[in-house]
């Protein structure tokens, strides 16, 4: 299945974002949240259909998988996977 993660300009700079507001009360909090974040994508190729359907979609192709509040979004492609969208839970999620 899928190797190489690529990570789409959108959900880069969702994840700077969060990593930013989060380094407002505390530059450690937003390290440890970021090396997190980091270490699920990592994980993603080797099982890549462990993450939920987005129910959004209902694509068997475009996945999730959360942590703490925040969903992280991903689509299966033939030969990568791409990061869609990093973003807290009770945002909607528009245009994927």
């Amino acid at each position: 299945m899928a190797q190489k993660i690529r990570w789409s300009p959108r959900s880069a700079d969702n994840l700077e974002n969060i990593v930013n507001y989060i380094a407002q009360d505390s530059e450690h909090y937003a390290s440890l949240f970021a090396q997190r974040i980091m270490r699920i994508i990592e994980n993603i190729p080797q099982f890549p259909l462990s993450g939920r359907v987005v129910p959004e979609y209902r694509d068997d192709f475009l996945r999730e998988k959360i942590y703490k509040n925040y969903r992280i979004v991903y689509r299966i492609k033939k030969e990568v996977i791409e990061i869609v969208a990093i973003c807290h839970s009770a945002m909607p999620l528009k245009d994927l």
